[in-house]
Parts: structure tokens; sequence; C-alpha cells
């Protein structure tokens, strides 16, 4: 077999998870991608050396993740605006914008990237709980190198010598980050939620419901998805609300306009319902507008993060114009 086609046999396989782990570590599916290219770049250029005493996978996984420290140095953590201050207290003007280049931004991930073996469901599961949006948010608030340890040892299961040989530091030096790791993390995060799995008949209701209430302009029936509880959130503006009455009359009064204005198409992103959003611009023409991602739960919708940024549709595998009958 020549050098070519023993490469790709041997480390194809592996690309997907190493996309995911990318991404766990910059919080950008843009970035995860030319990551994962410049991880098989560095890779085969070495490849003649790999003399096997680590297994390919970890070997890859060395490589990715000092790419991606390498990477971070020089960079911004990524956020959403949740990241940067507390809730909004009012409603009585819409979001303002944050200026381009002030902030950097948190981006969705498009679950048809990652997707498992189909005989596997307990992989389908444990990766999608790996990528929820609330975690990869919280992930970014760690240092770069005690985030990498976190992952690699409590999300992709390395043993603490393995994780070390990797990071190129001692065991003692691991399980001493990952203490840290734990502590930050537990002050970062948000009270676990029970979120329903994106193929559960009541998420889907669930995302119906949000999508419909958006095409027909319909306040009423957005009140009966979200929960009493729910907060709202967008890039690339600076406020968020927490509250469905203060939710509902942000959306009521700045976004929601005239029936039709809307459309959107169902899909998943980070393990959670999403759909990839349009707008009707004065032309008339429906056009890419970003991507919109739910944690539901079995009471409602407990939180709406919504990432304007018309790329991304096109990331998730949509057209940049919606085109034919307005619903899909």
């Amino acid at each position: 077999m020549a050098g070519t086609d023993r490469f790709a046999a041997e480390t194809e396989r592996f690309r997907r998870e190493l996309l995911a782990h990318c991404y766990r570590m910059v919080g950008s599916a843009h970035d995860a991608e030319d990551l994962v290219q410049e991880t098989y770049l560095r890779a085969w250029r070495s490849y003649a050396g790999f003399d096997g005493r680590a297994s390919v996978r970890s070997w890859l996984y060395k490589i990715a993740t000092n790419v991606c420290l390498s990477a971070l140095e020089p960079r911004r953590i990524r956020v959403l605006p949740s990241g940067l201050s507390g809730p909004h207290d009012g409603s009585d003007r819409p979001p303002s914008h944050v200026a381009p280049g002030d902030v950097s931004w948190l981006e969705p991930f498009p679950d048809r990237w990652v997707g498992p073996a189909a005989d596997d469901p307990a992989a389908t599961v444990v990766a999608r709980e790996s990528l929820r949006l609330a975690l990869i948010a919280s992930l970014q608030h760690l240092p770069a190198r005690q985030r990498a340890i976190l992952i690699l040892r409590e999300v992709l299961a390395f043993s603490a010598a393995e994780t070390a040989q990797i990071l190129g530091t001692t065991t003692a030096a691991v399980k001493s980050g990952l203490q840290r790791a734990r502590a930050r993390l537990g002050e970062l995060e948000q009270a676990p939620e029970e979120l329903l799995e994106p193929t559960d008949e009541r998420a889907r209701a669930l995302l119906d419901g949000y999508i419909a209430a958006f095409e027909r302009s319909d306040a009423v029936l957005l009140e009966r998805v979200l929960r009493a509880d729910a907060t709202l959130e967008a890039t690339p503006f600076r406020e968020w609300y927490a509250g469905r009455v203060h939710c509902i009359h942000v959306l009521d009064a700045y976004v929601l306009g005239a029936p039709g204005d809307w459309r959107m198409t169902a899909t998943t992103a980070n393990g959670q319902p999403a759909a990839a959003v349009y707008n009707r611009h004065p032309d008339g023409v429906l056009r890419a507008h970003g991507i919109v991602v739910l944690a539901v739960t079995a009471a409602g919708v407990s939180r709406v993060v919504e990432f304007h940024d018309p790329a991304l549709v096109a990331t998730f595998g949509f057209p940049d114009v919606r085109c034919g009958p307005d619903r899909t």
C-alpha cells in the first residue's frame, strides 16, 4: 500500500472526532475546520517518523491539541452575550450591536459534522452532551491548557499518563490542572438541566412551535413554547434577557415583524434542536440570516441563542436564498 493510502487508511476515520475536539477547544466551527486541516498536514509531514509507540489516535490528538493551543495564544476567548454581563433589566429599547472586532463570538456547531456510527447510540448521546452550547461557552473561560486537560480527561477519557504525553507535561501537572479546571467550571456552569434529545418528539414539537411563532409573527404561540424562566440572547448584540415576559416583549417589539417576514428550516446544532433562519428582504427574497439554537426541556424552551451570521447557514448545509414553498 502506498504511503498516502496507508496514511489515509490509518487517520481518516478520526477526522470527525478531531473536528469536534478542535471545536471544543476554540468555540468556532470555521476555525475548527482550519485547525483539523492543519493537524492532518502536520501529521502527513511527520508520518514517516511515526514509530507506533503511541496509538494513531493519541498521536493525532497530540498534534491537534497543540495546533489548537498555538492558535489560541494570540486570540481572545469566544463568548456569548451572557458571558459579557448580567441580563438586561429593561426591554424599552432594541438590543445594541457590538462593534465588529470588539468581541469574538462563539459559534454553533452542525451535528451532521460529527455524527457517530448509527449502530452506536450511546456514542451519539455522549457526543451530543459534550457539545452542548452551555458547556462549550463555559469551556472557553478556562485557561487553554486547563481546557485541554479537562477535555482530554473527561470528554475523551484519555488517562492522566496519556494526557501528560499528549501535552508534553507530567502526570502530576495533569492531575493538578484537572482539579483546577473542574473547580473553575463548577463556578461557571449554570445549574444542570435535563435537556431533551433532538430526536425526542417533545423536543421536535417545541421546535416546530418556535418556528411557527416566528413565521406567523405570533407572540401568543411563543408564550406557550417558552418556559417562564427562559433566557434570550443573540450575537452580535450586547444585551440579553431573562424571563419569558422580557423575552417576548423584546421579540414582539423589535424582531417578529409581520407574518412571512421570517422562515426557518429545522436542523440540529450542538446536540440541540436548531433552525436555519431566513429573513425577507425589501425585494421580497428570503435570504440567510443565521442559526438559532434552543435548549429544550420537558417543561418548554429554557434558552434561545440566535447567531446572526448569514455565513453560518451555508456552514449548516443550507442555501443562501430560500426558494420554493414557504414551508418545507
